[in-house]
């Protein structure tokens, strides 16, 4: 199983949304088995598939139990190929008894939940926090690829080298983590897009995907309906954009 974060240390940059898209577009464009982990108290991904609560076990149960083992916290979504592992606020409070707890090791904890699953499944794709805490280092532990979303304005590079820093940390506990790119999301035709895309390009050494994710009014219903982009508007040029992402990612 090919583990894969998704990672931007600045919010608002259309990460929920490129996780879900791309773990759609594996399962039901290139047939593969797929697990979805929401790793963010806000828990997005769980709201879209309509997982979320309180009382729904998940990430913060497999970072606190003992023994926790992944498969018993999976959920399937209406997407064949296609299953989810939930999180809510719950995960904040897990996060620092983790911190707390020095009687098991504490930066591999999801990896060693996932142990069974791995055999069930061809990728794994994490839904990372803006943030550094101990369930994203869990995630970066137990990941091969990190994709980095870049919305482009006047902050979009903030945290990225901080990112790439910490990547390269990771690789103590992780030789195999690799920041395998970024992608620019909401792409549009103006002046800042060109520039930040430009910039990002050739005044950088991060990898960039070519395909960048266009701006469209159809990203933003397929959070109210809760229906991933090839579904709902299969003709955009957001659905062609996830498509391509995932093709280049594939063929790299």
């Amino acid at each position: 199983m090919k583990t894969i974060s998704i990672i931007n240390l600045k919010g608002g940059v259309g990460k929920t949304v490129s996780a879900i898209n791309i773990a759609h577009v594996l399962a039901t464009v290139h047939g593969a088995r797929v697990l979805l982990i929401d790793n963010d108290k806000q828990g997005n991904v769980s709201k879209f598939f309509g997982f979320h609560g309180d009382d729904v076990a998940g990430m913060a149960e497999i970072m606190t139990r003992r023994g926790a083992e992944a498969h018993r916290y999976i959920h399937n979504t209406p997407y064949a190929g296609l299953d989810v592992i939930t999180a809510n606020m719950n995960l904040l409070n897990a996060n620092k008894e983790v911190l707390l707890d020095m009687s098991r090791p504490q930066q591999t904890r999801l990896k060693k939940a996932l142990e069974y699953s791995a055999q069930m499944y061809d990728y794994c794709i994490i839904d990372n926090a803006p943030d550094i805490n101990m369930s994203v280092i869990n995630a970066l532990t137990v990941s091969t690829d990190v994709l980095v979303p870049i919305k482009v304005d006047k902050f979009a590079f903030d945290g990225l080298r901080q990112l790439a820093e910490q990547i390269e940390d990771m690789q103590e506990f992780n030789p195999a983590l690799r920041l395998a790119g970024c992608f620019i999301t909401m792409d549009a035709r103006n002046n800042a897009c060109v520039q930040g895309a430009e910039w990002l390009e050739n005044e950088t050494d991060y990898p960039v995907f070519r395909t960048r994710i266009r701006k469209t009014v159809k990203i933003d219903e397929t959070t109210f309906c809760g229906k991933p982009i090839l579904e709902y508007a299969k003709n955009s040029t957001a659905a062609k954009d996830y498509e391509n992402l995932v093709a280049e990612y594939l063929a790299g």
